[in-house]
């Protein structure tokens, strides 16, 4: 359930927090991508260079950091908040908890609990009388009203140099309750128990063994898609072309090559409740194809094309009753006008759009700046690929 996920450490200033540190590389080695926020009294246990080092982002303490360019902006709580597919507060000192349960805001930490859109873990860390007494009490059962999870504290030697309940349970537990916490959040997704059927990549029509028509597709955004579907609760079906990104976990997928290939593909699985066409798909592909690599002295100056099968318009044409068709549009000029255009004549319910003219987007960047437009509205998201796919499917079934 970790593989994959983003996961926001939240380190608090306790004696505890050194273990913060062992509790990150244990999330990165189950395969999570972790950003670490901490208040200002953690940074006297564990220094900000230690975090920043091992999750090799920048560690958010401020607000209003002095160093502006450390942080992407005084709004880094609510691009964080979007970001995140789990928010873990270990250790969790009394104040912090004390703050979370009245809503207060007073460090970078504090306002990203109110920011986020995903699953809070609470694990309270502190001297066995304190977890006791009836204010911590109150404040455990006030941020389990509003939803949050709580991990208790186990028993055993604490740093007072007494016995008690309030020590930070072992990193294995906490990782079990981050999947359990995950997997309960999956299952109540607005794609839960949808079937989505997601294509990436571009294709390849060969001329010869050696050379082909194809384009500079890297997957990326398909993948963002299938990736954000899954985390939406999705059955998810990734079919790709030739790309040299890793396979996400706990996603089906299927490799082609061709135009036809993944008209065949998306033919076998077109009863899917959702299907995102993100493939950079080739138009033509040559009229011969010839079995052997065609020597330069034997070859012909021109290439004759024939065109490839129009698989979206085809989902259009054989559209089942309640199904989300998603198309993308890649345009040079005249982004909106085609896009809306190729919304009617394919009857797609939705098309991403995105220009090759924008700076750090489309394809080979991480990063992408598009369009989402509907039969009824149109909005612009912007952001890592990610963040867009994210943003554009809560937008989606949240208007579907």
């Amino acid at each position: 359930m970790l593989s994959g996920k983003r996961i926001i450490l939240g380190v608090t200033g306790g004696i505890a927090a050194y273990k913060a540190a062992f509790l990150l590389r244990a999330l990165q080695k189950a395969g999570a991508e972790v950003r670490v926020t901490t208040t200002p009294a953690a940074t006297r246990f564990v220094g900000t260079e230690t975090f920043s080092s091992l999750s090799k982002h920048e560690v958010a303490v401020d607000v209003f950091p002095e160093n502006e360019s450390a942080t992407e902006s005084w709004t880094q709580h609510i691009s964080w908040g979007e970001w995140a597919d789990l928010f873990v507060i270990a250790p969790c000192t009394a104040n912090t908890l004390a703050k979370i349960a009245t809503g207060a805001a007073d460090n970078m930490l504090t306002s990203t609990v109110l920011a986020a859109r995903c699953p809070l873990l609470i694990c309270p860390t502190m001297d066995g009388e304190m977890f006791a007494s009836p204010a911590v009490q109150k404040n455990l059962d006030t941020v389990q009203e509003f939803g949050y999870h709580v991990l208790e504290p186990e028993e055993g030697y604490l740093a007072s140099g007494l016995e008690g309940k309030g020590r930070l349970p072992e990193t294995d537990l906490i990782l079990e309750k981050c999947s359990a916490v995950l997997k309960k959040n999956k299952s109540e997704g607005p794609l839960s128990g949808k079937k989505v059927v997601v294509t990436a990549g571009p294709t390849r029509e060969h001329i010869d063994p050696v050379r082909f028509i194809s384009n500079p597709s890297s997957g990326k955004m398909g993948f963002a898609m299938a990736e954000a579907a899954a985390q939406m609760g999705a059955e998810v079906t990734l079919i790709h072309g030739p790309v040299s990104l890793s396979k996400p976990t706990g996603i089906a997928t299927i490799e082609i090559e061709s135009t036809q290939e993944l008209f065949e593909q998306v033919q076998k699985h077109a009863d899917a409740d959702v299907v995102i066409m993100a493939a950079a798909v080739s138009d033509f592909s040559p009229e011969e194809v010839h079995a052997q690599k065609v020597k330069k002295d034997k070859a012909d100056s021109s290439i004759k094309l024939k065109q490839t099968p129009d698989i979206l318009a085809w989902l259009g044409d054989h559209k089942k009753r309640e199904q989300v068709l998603i198309g993308f549009a890649m345009e040079t000029e005249n982004l909106l006008e085609n896009a809306q255009a190729k919304l009617k004549k394919k009857k797609a319910d939705w098309i991403i759009a995105n220009s090759l003219n924008e700076d750090e987007s489309g394809f080979e960047s991480d990063k992408n700046k598009v369009h989402l437009i509907g039969k009824k509205d149109t909005i612009q998201i912007e952001g890592l690929k990610s963040d867009v796919a994210r943003q554009a499917l809560s937008h989606i079934f949240k208007n579907s």
